[in-house]
């Protein structure tokens, strides 16, 4: 079994895979190009900084470890829905509340 090589990509002390020197996270890309459809050319378009080389080797990398990053999104995002605040009580319920009280 051969070990692929990303040259344009490595890996942080915290495991995540970056696209060279950059902010850019390999997840990053992947989820824009997962969630909203985006192809390299698009991601290429919203990421004006990136070079082709390094969105097609980050999406190469996506791709090679597909079952993981989709994982990762899932957890991340069950994450913020269990941060994000209940929904606002409607006008009826506030004074539903209000009459409880009295």
């Amino acid at each position: 079994m051969s070990t692929a090589s990303y040259p344009h990509l490595v890996i942080d002390d915290g495991g995540n895979a970056r696209i060279g020197r950059t902010r850019y996270k390999v997840i990053h890309l992947a989820a824009e190009h997962y969630h909203h459809g985006w192809s390299a050319e698009e991601l290429l378009r919203q990421h004006g900084d990136l070079r082709p080389e390094e969105v097609y080797a980050a999406l190469a990398y996506f791709y090679d470890h597909f079952d993981e990053f989709v994982a990762q999104m899932i957890r991340e995002a069950n994450e913020v829905d269990a941060r994000r605040l209940p929904p606002p009580l409607s006008r009826d319920e506030l004074l539903s509340r209000r009459n409880e009280v009295k």
